[in-house]
């Protein structure tokens, strides 16, 4: 079997423009893949369409020589945006080796580990940035049937916050933990906000709360910076979803101070991924996947999780996002009750809808700006 083509779409979703990819073959399979990257579909794309003469021809079985085609062999370091291309394309060398063998990728990296794997949500709080808001969604959320959410509530702060912003964000942390009651875990989003000592000032204050982690409190680069937080901080820290190399998660690991891993397949590929999961296991950690790109990723997640031994949480935003997204992939994955499946089906199990696609063309904006005030209530950026 050999790679005859690759294909790529940009759907145009108002938080984030997802890129999915296609790679064709001469035996008439198709693979799926996603190499959305926040702010930067288009570049993504190019970077996919510049690469692809590398494999065209290959065996589309030979991902870990694909991998070295797209990352080493090139002798330059794209960091996440590479590592988005690389991604898309290995994502959809995987769903073929699934579809050539009538086998779901969860069998093909180690079978099932779990029964059913425990999500959190993650974007349900959109909306204004006040205790009443996080109060109420949280009601709805928990009424779902989740027994773990996550939420940013630090507003637009960076470094560092006013007295009156920090007790702001206090009061949005209680409010969800008085809304799901002490049953729920509650997993506080950073989002690289802060300098050390701010990170730690919050950690203090949350701990009343019983938060589950604290999820990327200070910038991911400087890793003795989240190594500080991590030994210090009161509350377990989670990170991870920056990196895209197995070199950044041993220099990581190496320290033993986070124990909680939150790799992003969407940047590794499915491989590397595996392997780092293995790195975690062998320091006692447990791993909690990135999984808030597109609904791909959410499927590519799955099946990650479901034959990872030390899996710990399965992130979901899809239901949160626009109702029209559970017509992007047929079959959509679905939470029930708190908890999901991966598809059953070869490969991802799944297939794109291209006529969907069809109906949200990409559009300059969609993306997430982070220190922007109310950035919460996900509009499109101008």
């Amino acid at each position: 079997m050999k790679i005859t083509d690759i294909r790529t779409y940009i759907l145009g979703n108002p938080w984030k423009n997802w890129l999915f990819v296609l790679v064709d073959t001469d035996e008439g399979i198709t693979g799926l893949g996603e190499g959305t990257l926040n702010g930067f579909a288009k570049t993504v794309e190019a970077a996919i369409h510049e690469l692809k003469h590398l494999i065209i021809g290959r065996d589309p079985f030979d991902v870990e020589t694909i991998s070295l085609k797209l990352f080493r062999d090139v002798y330059s370091d794209g960091g996440q945006i590479q590592g988005s291309a690389l991604a898309a394309i290995e994502t959809a060398c995987w769903d073929i080796m699934g579809k050539a063998t009538n086998q779901p990728l969860y069998k093909l990296l180690g079978g099932s580990c779990h029964d059913k794997l425990r999500a959190y949500a993650n974007g349900w709080y959109r909306g204004e940035n006040t205790p009443e808001n996080f109060f109420e969604k949280a009601k709805i959320v928990a009424g779902k049937g989740y027994t773990a959410l996550k939420f940013d509530p630090f507003g637009a702060a960076w470094r560092t916050v006013t007295r009156q912003d920090f007790s702001a964000a206090i009061e949005n942390i209680a409010a969800v933990r008085e809304a799901v009651g002490p049953d729920v875990d509650i997993l506080i989003e950073g989002h690289n906000r802060f300098s050390v000592h701010t990170a730690l000032q919050f950690a203090d204050a949350m701990l009343k709360y019983e938060p589950t982690w604290f999820e990327a409190p200070v910038p991911p680069h400087l890793i003795s910076s989240m190594v500080e937080v991590a030994r210090r901080s009161p509350v377990p820290v989670a990170c991870g979803e920056d990196y895209y190399s197995r070199e950044q998660f041993a220099e990581l690991l190496r320290h033993d101070a986070v124990h909680i891993i939150q790799l992003e397949p969407q940047f590794l590929g499915i491989s590397a991924s595996k392997q780092v999961c293995g790195m975690v296991h062998a320091h006692n950690g447990v791993t909690a996947p990135h999984s808030a790109q597109g609904p791909v990723c959410s499927v590519v997640c799955s099946h990650l999780n479901m034959a990872t031994p030390n899996f710990f949480l399965h992130e979901i935003f899809d239901e949160f996002n626009e109702p029209w997204e559970e017509n992007v992939l047929q079959p959509p994955l679905k939470v029930q009750n708190g908890f999901l499946v991966p598809p059953e089906g070869p490969g991802l199990g799944v297939e794109l809808n291209l006529e969907e696609l069809d109906k949200h063309p990409y559009q300059v904006g969609n993306w997430l700006p982070l220190f922007k005030q109310g950035w919460e209530k996900r509009e499109t950026v101008k």
